[in-house]
């Protein structure tokens, strides 16, 4: 691996553990709070690509199991891993690869209005199913029950899934950091 894309993958490290520092607004029907680290495992599969936003996200979770407090709330360690959030936590690089994946298949005709679909569709479908089975699993709770309950977090996840991807086009046509993605990006 080159040392730009190690480069990379550690500063998309660095921002998700920085969009920790923004406190968790808790939903008084989930255990689960609403956070800004969503929005960078999103930016980061659509910045990074595949390989390199799982790898990223990858290493942030083997921090937060090493017990590095990088969750938003100062949260870390095996036990939140383990908790009602680890779904959505350990769903991270899959998020993220799946967004890399298929923005790098977008390649010759990547438009803000296909990065909003490829978000919406793996940053917040895919990110509330991953989250939803895990928590109806270890909170033994019926997963439609559990499902419905999610819904809360889908009008600030869709507005996070917009903004990266406006972000991520707007990032492209400056400094084009993944190498297969095109130089110039069409809004």
């Amino acid at each position: 691996m080159r040392l730009r894309n190690m480069m990379f993958i550690s500063l998309f490290v660095a921002i998700v553990a920085v969009l920790g520092l923004f406190p968790p607004i808790p939903i008084p029907f989930l255990p689960i709070p609403i956070t800004l680290q969503t929005f960078g495992v999103i930016l980061a599969g659509a910045v990074l690509g595949a390989r390199h936003g799982g790898i990223a996200m990858f290493i942030f979770i083997a921090l937060i199991a090493a017990g590095a407090p990088l969750l938003s709330g100062g949260r870390g360690g095996l036990g939140v891993l383990f908790g009602p959030s680890g779904g959505y936590i350990l769903g991270f690089p899959v998020v993220a690869f799946f967004i890399g994946y298929a923005t790098e298949k977008m390649t010759q005709s990547l438009k803000v209005w296909k990065l909003i679909l490829i978000n919406f569709l793996f940053g917040v479908v895919l990110m509330n199913v991953l989250g939803v089975t895990y928590l109806s699993i270890t909170a033994e709770t019926p997963w439609l029950a559990t499902a419905i309950s999610s819904l809360a977090f889908f009008p600030g996840d869709s507005i996070k899934a917009v903004v990266a991807a406006f972000v991520t086009v707007k990032l492209y046509q400056v400094y084009p950091i993944n190498e297969q993605l095109p130089k110039k990006v069409a809004s």
